[in-house]
């Protein structure tokens, strides 16, 4: 059976569909589909808090087509 991941935010019980990872040393946040896996250093997100995304300024996000 087939498990899907929730929301990594806080109280969210929804779905995840996309996952963001940081570089810190290029200053970018990339928000792609959901990974094949959980990774320990990535957040899984659900509709909802990947179209909400904001990084610190200064800071690009690079998003991918999920």
């Amino acid at each position: 059976m087939k498990m899907s991941r929730q929301c990594s935010r806080n109280a969210c019980q929804r779905p995840a569909v996309a996952t963001l990872t940081y570089d810190y040393g290029d200053s970018t946040a990339v928000l792609g589909p959901i990974s094949t896996q959980a990774e320990p250093h990535a957040y899984d997100l659900c509709d909802v808090h990947a179209e909400r995304l904001t990084v610190p300024r200064g800071w690009q996000v690079v998003r991918l087509a999920t």
